[in-house]
């Protein structure tokens, strides 16, 4: 299985990530809240496991923000906050699953393991398409009339991100901090060199510009 930890104490993900790579999972580690959210939102997982008390973004909210981004792979906290209300607020938050530090490590695998095989979970849609691009998400692949992009990992996670949010413009204030995690004018032009790299590589072949340009606002896919 492939696993997402985000997780800050350092001593605990150390010991997931050597345990659960012993069991021949694939681990991916986060060690703050916004790191496990990009990797959630850009990644596809078997199951996540999250801590609640993060730095910069919080368990609960990275959850919800998955949740209302129609990311639907299982979730299991793994907590210090193991009281009936810290864990009702969690699993209302989305998680499918709480277990409490300190933990027994072959219960964890067997959560887990039962979180993995539910029969009615939806996974989360692993193709996104605007016109004729197609994103190939476990692929980490892009196409357009067929051919393959071969875009950079920030030029990949904005044209992703645009993709997601189809019809609706993003200004640059958004795109700033969705795509570098930046709340405040960097004074450069880094999103719009990476807009620019981004449709020559997507309209080498084609005469219809996808990405639109709302001036003195932001950027659009148009429907």
């Amino acid at each position: 299985m492939k696993l997402l930890i985000i997780e800050d104490d350092l001593n605990i993900s150390n010991y997931l990530c050597k345990g659960l790579v012993e069991m021949d999972h694939s681990v991916d580690l986060a060690i703050n809240g916004i790191e496990g959210l990009e990797l959630g939102l850009t990644l596809v997982y078997d199951v996540m496991i999250v801590d609640r008390m993060l730095p910069k973004l919080d368990g609960v909210s990275l959850i919800k923000t998955l949740r209302d981004n129609q990311i639907l792979t299982p979730i299991l906290i793994l907590s210090n906050l193991g009281c009936v209300n810290h864990k009702i607020e969690g699993l209302s938050a989305g998680a499918d699953d709480y277990l409490s530090k300190p933990f027994v490590f072959g219960e964890l695998l067997a959560r887990i393991d039962a979180l993995a095989r539910r029969p009615n979970i939806i996974k989360r849609n692993k193709e996104l398409s605007a016109g004729d691009i197609r994103m190939y998400l476990d692929e980490h692949r892009v196409t357009r009339n067929g051919d393959d992009i071969y875009l950079l990992p920030r030029e990949y996670k904005l044209l992703k991100f645009l993709i997601e949010n189809v019809g609706y413009i993003q200004t640059k204030t958004m795109l700033l901090h969705k795509i570098w995690d930046i709340n405040f004018n960097p004074g450069t032009n880094i999103l719009e060199t990476h807009i620019s790299r981004l449709r020559a590589k997507i309209n080498t072949k084609s005469k219809k510009s996808l990405i639109k340009t709302i001036r003195g606002v932001g950027y659009v896919i148009e429907k």
